[in-house]
């Protein structure tokens, strides 16, 4: 992203959706903030501000567009690149630790206090950590009352929010509307009915990202990679589903997502699109830390365009990115899991979810089980690399969460008896997120940089794919 504010009103002149998510503008004549592809009639450049985040335009007084909904863009690639503390407490604040932990919880885990984290986020960002939180839980709201029958009171505690009337005065200072008008202003092909929408149909969910997106790619490796039990891929290439259980901080939950990706209506230059998946809570206090681990595991935040051009200029990588534009690279829904995974491969994790993993209350499916906790894994088996890595992970000596330097990550894994550096690699390219990781002997060369995972996810892709 520029910060030329002249080259940001050119996108918005453009509707250049390529910028969505990357950075928000505000009219000052209407008091309202947009994403750049918005579609209505581009305001004057003297009556237009610019913002970093959502956040920062809340707190400047601005409420959400209803035409564009730039709550629901996909989030900035800088947070998956950047290791500093700003990226880090973003990712932190994603997975929704200010609202299990609060500011200091979120401080502690960047090994920060919370005066200068407080201090950084806002000097860069325009908001503070309680105000980016808090327009999360208002998007979280969002969702929840256009898309599920869930009372209004229910809804209130279950988006994050201390009380009712914290959850009213958000929801009317961010869209300008009452929690009951903005359910009533639901697509009437979205909107929940209490004769029609069970809470066994779950919550349905469109997942955003921008540019165009390589699907298949991302699902022939999940269904290489699935773990009986826990995940299953279903349906015909093009056309497949990928289901799987997720272990949550509230409870737990089990996830579809389609294959078949739709693209966004409207007249943007660049136009993204979205996944479809459906999502299942047995607390619906989990659905934004849910929502985030399945956007790094399908990396819906990428930017498919600065990778591309890059990789796209080298003579080896051109025809490949040619052939996959917008190909991703995929993460983790839950990195402690994908540790012990690349450590013992998967028909041995697929023996240790049946010895060891907590059986679900009502299977669906194939899908019995979670994937055991390492706190039970360390139990299960004290001794050997297992036993060292799951026993790191259990007593906190090992943190594998959003928010981990993944430097120091790397070097407390690295002196655990058993793991090699390329199970590191892995473990840093898919369970911390990083985009630019060369296994140890891979022809990677510096002109790669700082994509170097997602020009390996291209050479792996030209050799499986027929």
């Amino acid at each position: 992203m520029t910060d030329d504010e002249d080259t940001r009103y050119e996108a918005v002149r453009s509707r250049d959706a390529r910028f969505d998510g990357e950075f928000f503008f505000a009219v000052t004549t209407t008091g309202i903030y947009c994403r750049p592809s918005c579609p209505a009639v581009t305001p004057k450049r003297r009556n237009v501000r610019f913002f970093a985040t959502a956040a920062a335009a809340q707190a400047s007084g601005f409420r959400a567009c209803r035409r564009c909904r730039p709550d629901a863009v996909p989030g900035s690639a800088d947070w998956n690149v950047r290791a500093d503390v700003v990226g880090r407490a973003m990712r932190l604040i994603g997975d929704g630790v200010v609202d299990r932990e609060g500011v200091a919880g979120l401080a502690d885990r960047l090994g920060y206090s919370a005066r200068q984290v407080q201090r950084q986020l806002t000097a860069e960002l325009g908001a503070g950590p309680v105000a980016l939180a808090r327009a999360q839980r208002a998007h979280t709201a969002r969702v929840l009352l256009q898309t599920t029958p869930l009372p209004v009171t229910e809804i209130a505690f279950a988006s994050g929010f201390a009380s009712v009337r914290q959850f009213n005065d958000t929801v009317r200072a961010v869209y300008a509307a009452t929690p009951t008008a903005l359910r009533a202003a639901a697509p009437k092909a979205d909107r929940p009915s209490r004769r029609t929408a069970p809470p066994i149909a779950g919550i349905p969910l469109r997942l955003a990202h921008r540019g165009p997106y390589h699907a298949r790619s991302v699902f022939d490796l999940l269904e290489r990679e699935a773990v009986a039990g826990v995940e299953e891929v279903a349906g015909a290439p093009g056309a497949r589903t990928y289901r799987r259980t997720l272990r949550l901080p509230y409870g737990t939950g089990i996830v579809a997502v389609d294959e078949r990706t739709e693209d966004v209506p409207g007249a943007a230059t660049h136009p993204g699109g979205w996944l479809q998946a459906r999502l299942h809570l047995t607390d619906p206090r989990d659905l934004t830390t849910a929502v985030q681990r399945l956007r790094r595991l399908f990396d819906l935040d990428a930017d498919p365009y600065a990778v591309d051009e890059r990789l796209g200029a080298d003579a080896r990588l051109g025809p490949l990115v040619a052939a996959r534009p917008g190909l991703r690279a995929p993460g983790a829904a839950d990195a402690e899991e994908y540790a012990v995974r690349a450590l013992v491969g998967r028909d041995e994790a697929a023996r240790l979810v049946q010895v060891c993993g907590k059986a679900l209350d009502a299977p669906c499916g194939s899908l019995t089980h979670l994937f055991p906790d390492p706190a039970v894994l360390a139990g299960a088996a004290p001794h050997g690399p297992l036993g060292a890595l799951t026993a790191a992970l259990a007593d906190g000596r090992l943190r594998l969460d959003a928010g981990t330097d993944r430097d120091d990550a790397e070097r407390a894994l690295l002196a655990l008896p058993g793991l090699d550096s390329g199970t590191v690699a892995a473990i840093r390219a898919r369970a911390l997120g990083d985009p630019d990781v060369a296994p140890p002997g891979a022809d990677a060369p510096d002109t790669w940089r700082p994509w170097r995972t997602y020009a390996l996810h291209h050479l792996r892709a030209e050799t499986l794919e027929p």
